[in-house]
C-alpha cells in the first residue's frame, strides 16, 4: 500500500478526552480560529482531526496551511489529503492546470502570492509567474501537502474527505481518486463497515438541504460549505462515543486576533 494512504500518527489515547473532526476550510482562516475557540479546542489535551481541502476559493488559504503545519508539528493534529489540495499540488507541480483554474486557483493564488486579481487579470502569463512564485517560495507547503494521507482510521471511526466506493470488499483497494472526489455512490450505499465513516466534500446542503451536519446509521457529513456562504462545521466526538455538533457562520472573525497553535 502506499504509504500516504493512511496516517500513522496516533490518536491521544484511545479517542483522547475529546476528538474534533473539522472539513473544507478552504481558506477560511477567520472562521476557522473562531471555531477552534467556540469548541474551546485545548491542543494539548484534545485531539483535532482535519479532513482536507485547505486551499481555494477562500481568501487566506496560505494562513490556513501555515496554521496546520503548526499544529501538526507541535500537537500532532491529524490532516487528511482533500481533493483541492490534490488539484493545487497538480497545478503547480505537473502543470495540470484546467480542473484548478475553475475552481478556486485565483483565490489561492492571490493569498500566496498577496496580489489582487480580478478573473480578467489572471491571463497566463500571470497565472504562470504566480505559479512559479509558490514553487519556489513555498515548496515546505507542497512537500506537507503531498504527504499527507488519503484517509485515518481508528478502532471505531473512519476518517476521510470524501467517502469510500461501497463496492471494494476493502475500502483500502479503491482508486486514490474515490478518496478524495467519490459522492453519491458512496452517500447511497451501506457501507458494509464496523465503523462509522466521516466525511467532508460534499456540502451537507446537498444531502438534507442543511448547512449542518448530516447524521446517517452508518456515515456522518460535516462541510457545511463555509467556503459559498453558508458555515464551518465541527463534530465533536466525546470519550464515550457521543457526539456534538458545533458551527460558525461563514465571515465570522475570531473575538482574539491570536491564532491558535
Amino acid at each position: 500500500m502506499n504509504s500516504t494512504h493512511c496516517s500513522s500518527i496516533p490518536l491521544k489515547g484511545v479517542l483522547g478526552i475529546r476528538t474534533i473532526v473539522i472539513s473544507d476550510l478552504h481558506g477560511c482562516y477567520d472562521e476557522f480560529n473562531a471555531l477552534l475557540r467556540k469548541v474551546k479546542y485545548q491542543p494539548e489535551q484534545d485531539q483535532l482531526i482535519l479532513l482536507g481541502d485547505y486551499v481555494d476559493r477562500g481568501p487566506r488559504s496560505k494562513e490556513v496551511v501555515d496554521q496546520i503545519m503548526q499544529l501538526q508539528r507541535e500537537h500532532g493534529i491529524v490532516v487528511i489529503r482533500g481533493n483541492h489540495d490534490q488539484l493545487f499540488l497538480d497545478a503547480i507541480l505537473k502543470n495540470e492546470d484546467a480542473r484548478w483554474i475553475r475552481n478556486g486557483a485565483r483565490q489561492t493564488l492571490e493569498s500566496y502570492c498577496e496580489i489582487s486579481l480580478s478573473p480578467e487579470q489572471l491571463d497566463q502569463a500571470t497565472y504562470e509567474e504566480a505559479k512559479a512564485y509558490i514553487k519556489t517560495h513555498f515548496s515546505h507547503h507542497l512537500e506537507f501537502l503531498t504527504s499527507l494521507p488519503y484517509y485515518y482510521e481508528t478502532d471505531t471511526h473512519l476518517f476521510v474527505h470524501a467517502g469510500i466506493n461501497p463496492f471494494y470488499t476493502d475500502f483500502k483497494d479503491q482508486p486514490e481518486d474515490d478518496f478524495i472526489w467519490i459522492r453519491e455512490m458512496f452517500h447511497d450505499q451501506a457501507t458494509h463497515l464496523d465503523k462509522m465513516v466521516v466525511f467532508g466534500h460534499t456540502p451537507t446542503l446537498h444531502l438534507h438541504e442543511r448547512a449542518d451536519i448530516w447524521f446517517q446509521d452508518d456515515k456522518i457529513g460535516i462541510d457545511g460549505a463555509c467556503a459559498y456562504g453558508k458555515q464551518l462545521n465541527a463534530l465533536e466526538i466525546m470519550e464515550d462515543g457521543s457526539y456534538r455538533a458545533y458551527m460558525i457562520p461563514a465571515g465570522t472573525v475570531a473575538v482574539s486576533s491570536e491564532t491558535i497553535t
